[in-house]
């Protein structure tokens, strides 16, 4: 079905105009144009969908976007183009042809909101043309939950000096902002959109207008461009794109990242795979060997001291032995740093401990994921020797650190690193890293990325946590390492708070980052989470708003999991059990006068589920059908 096109008639072009573009444009594309200057065109998934309207200046050749929804203003006219070092794409352009289509897909997740996936986006390409002939494809998608564009450049105009793009919103919309950090690890902060300081934000912006919930991102962004961030003037509702790379290198065709826009009520927002749907189809043909799963993480634990030795993990994996937790995860003391070990050494790697490690937990049914530094694998000697070793001593995954760099050249280096640990078998944990932007799909072994303000900080507030889900945690699995019990004073939650963030937060690999002592001071906490799954059939917002609370609900087979995290004072609240008709048995763990609680009670579901609530605090629970005879959703 073709997209619908729309453009105000007018008065023909211009005897002049037109015998410009007898040059460039096909006969039905100028017999069409002749017919209908100005030009704007709408493109639109669904009638209650967001809205795309694309509008060429027939004065300055500019070209611009507007999004809304249900007649709604989600982003006011917000200008659109990029400029080379051969050609200035966002001014004096003249319209040449478009050409829809629509895009229907199929796809299945290893890790993410919910395994399944159905994409149905339509797709408008919108050609252009300068006076001297340089050439412009844009192209826009629109789905249920997003719109999206990119630019398409032939080869030939040289390296990109930057893109024109921004995003206008109304002055008085809500927006939720995190500065700007190589390693995407800032804090969320609420302003509204015009607001908000001068300076420069990440890129996963949330504002919030009459149309809904918007969250700003990026997709399918390879080592052929840089990252973006949002440059803002104080007093506008203005966000510029802001490449990382003063200029992008490209010595042929380009096609830029996808500029997205999740939009919706916020509940659409939290559910989105939109980042996900835009990019590349999956590189890796099997992915048998790829297992999400829950990580007894060590570094938080202890690893920083007594961890960092055999015997000490040796004991971890026993304790996630003991409570069937896929996985451990070891973070130092196992390899020497680059310039400690010799290569050339055929017996290197004899020095480590590591296989010894593996074999014991192997034989625990627990499987290990090792910590690495970027440094030790930015170059093709070090990754020759680092990967295949640690695929042939067992080891089920990597965590590389400390990237911090959003420009191309890095970009370049994860295209390589990602081929190189599908090839070798090692999931992926990213940190100090750069954002999904579509990874998962495109190489599912990339279980999760950091670039969150995390467990380790010491500067969270109760607000950044519940902020995180309508932000970071939309665009993918995020390693936020939920389950630090023993960091009181260090952490703005209670311990009902901290189980639920289990749940709230989605990764792949979900890195538990408590010490066995504190769990087994928090046997009800502990316990539910020796039930938690790291993959998700399905995931439901019951309430929320940002900065306030977040309580989502993810399913596995027929178990619903719920988490809820609260800002601000206490209070009882009541949560909609919107996870599906018949009965349901719910356990819920919350705090209570001398610590965790646990209630049980039988539901409709719609239900309302009442729960007490401390300062900063939230609960964890299971709901699974009840029928008589049925007394705990514990296996």
């Amino acid at each position: 079905m073709a997209v619908p096109l729309t453009r105000t008639v007018a008065a023909a072009l211009c005897a002049g105009l037109a015998a410009t573009l007898l040059a460039t444009a096909s006969a039905p594309a100028l017999a069409e144009q002749q017919r209908r200057p100005p030009y704007t065109w709408t493109v639109s998934e669904a009638a209650h969908a967001p809205r795309a309207r694309i509008a060429l200046d027939d004065t300055t050749g500019t070209l611009s976007l507007t999004v809304s929804r249900d007649g709604r203003t989600v982003i006011e006219p917000s200008p659109v183009g990029i400029v080379t070092q051969q050609a200035d794409l966002s001014q004096g352009l003249r319209f040449l042809h478009r050409k829809d289509r629509t895009v229907e897909e199929r796809y299945r997740a290893k890790s993410g909101k919910r395994l399944d996936r159905r994409v149905r986006m339509n797709e408008t390409r919108l050609s252009f043309a300068t006076a001297a002939g340089a050439r412009l494809d844009l192209v826009v998608r629109a789905s249920a939950d997003g719109i999206a564009y990119r630019y398409v450049l032939p080869a030939g105009y040289g390296d990109v000096l930057g893109e024109t793009s921004a995003f206008e919103l109304p002055a008085d919309a809500g927006a939720w902002l995190s500065t700007y950090r190589v390693d995407n690890e800032g804090q969320f902060n609420q302003y509204t959109a015009a607001t908000a300081p001068t300076g420069e934000y990440s890129d996963q912006a949330l504002f919030a207008t009459d149309g809904g919930y918007t969250l700003l991102a990026e997709s399918d962004l390879t080592g052929s461009y840089s990252g973006a961030r949002l440059a803002h003037t104080q007093g506008t509702g203005t966000y510029r794109v802001r490449l990382a790379d003063g200029q992008v290198h490209t010595d042929g065709p380009l096609t830029t990242p996808w500029r997205a826009m999740i939009t919706g009520d916020l509940a659409t927002v939290t559910r989105s795979t939109f980042t996900d749907d835009l990019a590349p189809a999956s590189k890796v043909a099997d992915t048998s060997w790829i297992r999400p799963g829950t990580v007894l993480w060590t570094w938080l634990a202890g690893g920083r001291t007594a961890g960092q030795s055999l015997d000490a993990q040796k004991a971890y994996v026993d304790y996630a032995a003991a409570h069937h937790w896929p996985y451990e995860a070891v973070d130092s003391g196992w390899y020497f740093k680059k310039d400690e070990w010799d290569v050339t050494d055929p017996d290197w790697q004899t020095d480590s401990w590591m296989p010894e490690l593996v074999d014991y937990a192997r034989a625990k049914g627990v499987g290990i994921i090792v910590w690495i530094h970027q440094r030790d694998l930015d170059t093709p000697e070090e990754r020759a020797q680092w990967l295949p070793t640690l695929e042939r001593w067992g080891v089920k995954g990597v965590k590389i650190d400390f990237m911090n760099s959003e420009a191309q050249s890095m970009f370049q280096w994860y295209d390589t690193i990602l081929a190189q640990t599908a090839a070798h078998h090692l999931m992926v944990d990213f940190h100090g890293a750069t954002l999904p932007k579509g990874i998962q799909r495109t190489w599912p072994q990339v279980m999760s990325m950091e670039a969150v303000g995390g467990e380790e900080k010491r500067t969270n507030t109760a607000a950044h946590l519940t902020t995180l889900p309508f932000t970071r945690n939309v665009i993918g699995s995020m390693d936020f390492t939920p389950g630090g019990f023993q960091r009181v004073g260090l952490r703005p939650n209670s311990d009902a708070a901290e189980a639920g963030l289990t749940v709230v937060y989605e990764s792949g690999l979900q890195m538990f980052a408590g010490t066995p002592e504190s769990y087994d001071q928090r046997p009800l906490a502990r316990d539910f989470m020796d039930q938690e799954p790291a993959a998700w059939d399905d995931t439901r917002l019951l309430a929320g708003s940002p900065g306030q609370e977040a309580v989502l609900a993810r399913r596995s087979g027929d178990r619903w999991f719920l988490g809820g995290v609260y800002a601000g004072a206490a209070r009882t609240a009541s949560v909609p059990l919107t996870i599906g008709r018949g009965r349901w048995l719910v356990e819920t763990v919350r705090d209570g006068a001398d610590g965790l609680v646990q209630d049980r009670q039988v539901l409709s579901g719609g239900d309302e589920l009442s729960l007490d609530i401390v300062a900063n605090g939230g609960f964890a629970g299971i709901a699974c059908p009840w029928h008589p005879g049925v007394t705990t959703c514990y296996r």
